[in-house]
C-alpha cells in the first residue's frame, strides 16, 4: 500500500509517529495524524489547512486533541451527550487521575517500550489509511496524497473530525477548498 504514498503522504505518517513519540503515546492514532497533517508546509493539505484557516489555530487544534486523549478518546461533542444523561465524563476523568495519576486513561507508552521504538498504528489510523486510499482510486488519482489523508480524517467521525470540526472544518470544506472553490478563512 505505500508505494502508492507520495513522499508528502509518506512524511505525515513518519510525523505521525514522531508526534506520538513527543506526547508519550503508545499507538500512532487519528491525532497523531492530524497534528502530522499540520506540521506540513509545502503540500497539498497544509494549503487546504491554511484556506481553512486551521493552520494558525494549530495550538488550539493540539489541545483539543490532547483533551480527547485526556479523556481516553471520548470527544467534546461525546462529552456533551453523556452530560445531557447526566453523565459528567470530566469528573469521571478527574476522579481516575486522582486515583491513577495525571493522564491514566491516555493511550501510554507500553512497559518496555523506551526511545524511538516503533510504535502501532490504532485501528483508527489503519481505517484512515485504507480509506484513503479508497479516496484517492473514486477520485482517479494513481497516487495517494497527503491531501487524501486529509480527506480520510474528516469523511467518518472520530476524534480528528470531531476536533476539526469544532474548528469549522468539514469533509465538504476540505473538499471544496481542495478543488478550488475558494478560500475561507475559519473564525
Amino acid at each position: 500500500m505505500f508505494e502508492k504514498f507520495t513522499a508528502d503522504a509518506r512524511a505525515v505518517v513518519r510525523g505521525a509517529a514522531q508526534q506520538a513519540e513527543r506526547t508519550g503515546s503508545g499507538t500512532v492514532g487519528e491525532p497523531e495524524l492530524l497534528l502530522a497533517l499540520l506540521d506540513r508546509a509545502e503540500s497539498p493539505a497544509a494549503t487546504a489547512l491554511g484556506a481553512l484557516g486551521v493552520r494558525e489555530r494549530r495550538a488550539s487544534v493540539a489541545r483539543a486533541l490532547a483533551e480527547v486523549r485526556r479523556r481516553g478518546g471520548i470527544t467534546a461533542q461525546d462529552a456533551a451527550a453523556l452530560a445531557g444523561l447526566g453523565i459528567d465524563v470530566d469528573e469521571i476523568v478527574t476522579r481516575v487521575e486522582r486515583a491513577h495519576g495525571a493522564g491514566a486513561l491516555a493511550a501510554a507508552r507500553p512497559a518496555g517500550r523506551r526511545g524511538r521504538a516503533r510504535r502501532p498504528f490504532t485501528a483508527e489510523a489503519k481505517a484512515v489509511l485504507e480509506r484513503a486510499l479508497r479516496i484517492a482510486v473514486g477520485r482517479g488519482e494513481r497516487h495517494l496524497g497527503d491531501e487524501h489523508l486529509l480527506l480520510a480524517l474528516t469523511a467518518r467521525p472520530g476524534p480528528a473530525a470531531a476536533v476539526l470540526a469544532d474548528h469549522g472544518v468539514t469533509y465538504a470544506e476540505v473538499l471544496r477548498v481542495l478543488e478550488g472553490g475558494g478560500r475561507r478563512r475559519a473564525s
